[in-house]
């Protein structure tokens, strides 16, 4: 192992494998499910989609306006609140991300073992799910440990094996669709505006970590030029993929079966091909999908307590590498990940849904910062001026309106939970403060001897430090 230190260009992210990382982080398990909880909401919820769509892409946008100025800083809406907003919105965002992300590893692989169970263990027995859970969790940070290009190249092939059976019922699906499979536009039983919120809040879901390219941008190479690409194409493949994906599937299942389908596209396979055959083969891909989204959210739940311990706001610990991956981060992330399972598989099962919608809340908060850091920066005159003012702020607007619009529709649990998250903020703040501020304390005051020499009394140079008054003194300077 070994602490922060800058690594060549061979052992960064390259532009494919950055948005692999970015469509490997957004397409996870849940995409098998979607279509099912949308049925709920009728064709209705295609429109929602659409106008989530354009919010992720707006927030897209945004992040890659940010990062250009950010360089290779990791920890992207960490970064960005910090710079724009000071060193508490920093903090905050830093926290609200990382319980996002671990909880989120927590929330995928539970989902991973209901597919798993297609195969093995399909009598459900809990105790051997939370093995198979475990092993899901922990795989993953094997990969990361073998080194930032092992990681890209496993994301990579991943990312592929999971956008073959998915583009597969999205394009060729199109021509099984029958009509009468989607049901009356809104189904939902509520108004289309009620509807529309909805669904929009669940399709929400589908697009959580279009921000990863920026989140580790250290680890990209020639960030100010790919993490802006990679996160624009990485969005609108997934967009893509989502939008064409659940139309098929709308078409393929009628709506009372898609109601209570627990494998969606699984069923959608079948319609078309006849047979059970296809629904296992998408089981399969299904297991790859998760395997691949936790792998890219394993390496990030390690970068923002990284970025923000550069800052002395996280444990300086979390700056430990292995082989350009922040090991420390994953492993700590992970070990609170795999108690949050434990505990919802052997005991609170309640404890972790509501842990599962808090994390909707939780990424909302940094992406709110994220747009309004925008806002800030374009105000300022830091951005760009005449016509592509215009069109930036029109775009930074419109990334805004749609996080408040997401908060809103989170759902009051998650909201409340959100909130006690937030304001757990403050006294971790505190301690961070006291210890810094204790840290400060330690520094050695310069001798009386010292104070009045001549190079003292005129400005010139004091006695060199030692070592240990240097390095001191060098981390204090740098959270200044």
């Amino acid at each position: 192992m070994s602490t922060h230190r800058t690594r060549p260009a061979a052992h960064q992210l390259r532009l494919p494998a950055a948005t692999a990382l970015v469509v490997g982080s957004v397409i996870g398990i849940g995409v098998f499910g979607i279509p099912a909880g949308l049925a709920g909401f009728g064709p209705i919820s295609l429109v929602a989609f659409v106008l989530v769509t354009v919010g992720a892409l707006a927030l897209a946008l945004v992040f890659g306006a940010l990062s250009r100025r950010a360089g290779d800083a990791s920890g992207g809406p960490y970064v960005y609140a910090r710079e724009a907003f000071g060193e508490f919105a920093g903090f905050l965002n830093a926290w609200t991300y990382w319980v996002t992300a671990w909880a989120g590893n927590a929330a995928i692989v539970v989902a991973l073992v209901g597919y798993v169970e297609v195969f093995v263990n399909t009598d459900h027995n809990r105790w051997w799910s939370l093995v198979i859970a475990l092993v899901g969790l922990w795989i993953p940070v094997l990969v990361n440990a073998l080194g930032l290009r092992s990681m890209g190249a496993a994301q990579t092939v991943f990312t592929v094996l999971k956008i073959i059976p998915l583009a597969f019922i999205a394009l060729v699906g199109v021509f099984f669709i029958r009509p009468e499979n989607f049901g009356a536009f809104n189904s939902s039983g509520s108004d289309g505006w009620t509807a529309l919120a909805g669904a929009g809040a669940l399709a929400l879901f589908a697009y959580l970590g279009i921000e990863t390219a920026s989140v580790a941008a250290k680890r990209v190479r020639d960030p100010e030029r790919n993490v802006p690409r990679a996160t624009v194409i990485g969005t609108l493949i997934s967009a893509i993929v989502y939008i064409l994906g659940t139309l098929a599937v709308f078409g393929l299942v009628s709506n009372a079966a898609l109601r209570t389908s627990t494998a969606p596209f699984s069923d959608a396979a079948n319609a078309m091909l006849g047979g059970t055959w296809a629904g296992q083969v998408i089981a399969v891909f299904a297991i790859v999908s998760g395997l691949g989204c936790l792998i890219g959210w394993t390496l990030i739940i390690g970068e923002m307590p990284f970025a923000a311990a550069q800052h002395d706001l996280f444990p300086r610990v979390f700056l430990t590498e292995r082989r350009n991956v922040p090991i420390v981060g994953v492993v700590v992330s992970t070990v609170l990940a795999s108690l949050l399972t434990v505990l919802a598989y052997t005991s609170f099962d309640q404890v972790f849904v509501l842990v599962a919608l808090l994390t909707v809340f939780t990424s909302v908060v940094p992406y709110m910062f994220s747009a309004g850091a925008q806002i800030l920066d374009l105000v300022r005159g830091r951005g760009v001026r005449g016509a592509r003012f215009a069109r930036d702020l029109t775009i930074a607007i419109i990334a805004l309106a749609f996080t408040f619009w997401a908060l809103l529709g989170s759902g009051q649990e998650a909201v409340f939970a959100g909130t006690a998250c937030v304001l757990l903020a403050i006294p971790l703040y505190a301690m961070t403060r006291a210890a810094r501020r204790r840290a400060n304390d330690l520094l050695p005051e310069p001798t009386a001897e010292a104070a009045s020499s001549p190079d003292a009394r005129l400005g010139g140079p004091l006695p060199a430090p030692d070592a240990e008054t240097e390095q001191r003194a060098a981390t204090l300077e740098s959270v200044r």
